[in-house]
């Protein structure tokens, strides 16, 4: 049987993720809100996916369990908001990492991350974004033993990366189904013209 018995879901409900039936497969109490919570000693693991409020540093302090947060960049790269817009505009590399929530915004140490190469039918933001969540899903799932008996190494982030914020999307961005070489062309044609 596995280590937790208890865990504590906060962002996508069960039918935006299927990372909670998967769970819930062992026979585990899974208990899952998008909203404001606060916990101390009951649960046995909190999971943060797709989860919209910052975990206060206090909370993070007198929480008893692990806090892993599903986040869809290669850490340090593209910490913060919007990390698949700006794997693809700054040219840093793309995937998915599992990592432990300390008190920075996604500067804990790494439980689990994969490198993703796109196909080439995969050319809007919109569809580079899916492949991420099905692979950071993916990459939870297939590791679901060993995240549920505590059997991973964590080891930390090396270097700064870089950290964008959501009011650092260009206004000048067409959207998410945009294509995304088309789209980075012309923003970087755009701001250069701004900067000028």
């Amino acid at each position: 049987m596995p280590k937790v018995k208890n865990v504590l879901f906060l962002g996508y409900d069960k039918n935006e993720t299927k990372i909670i039936n998967s769970i819930k497969s062992k026979e585990i109490n899974v208990v899952q809100t998008c909203q404001k919570v606060t916990w101390r000693d009951e649960y046995d693991l909190v999971v943060s996916f797709g989860y919209r409020h910052i975990i206060k540093p206090d909370q993070i302090k007198y929480s008893t369990a692990p806090i892993l947060n599903l986040h869809i960049s290669y850490l340090p790269w593209n910490k913060g908001a919007h990390p698949n817009f700006w794997s693809h505009f700054d040219c840093t590399p793309s995937g998915v990492t599992i990592h432990l929530i300390d008190d920075g915004i996604d500067t804990g140490p790494i439980a689990y991350q994969k490198y993703v190469n796109f196909a080439s039918n995969e050319i809007t933001f919109a569809q580079t974004h899916s492949r991420l969540i099905f692979e950071i899903e993916k990459l939870f799932i297939d590791n679901l033993n060993s995240i549920l008996d505590f059997e991973y190494q964590l080891t930390p982030q090396r270097r700064g990366g870089t950290y964008h914020k959501s009011t650092d999307l260009p206004l000048e961005f067409s959207g998410w189904h945009s294509i995304i070489y088309n789209e980075t062309t012309r923003l970087d044609s755009l701001l250069s013209k701004n900067s000028q």
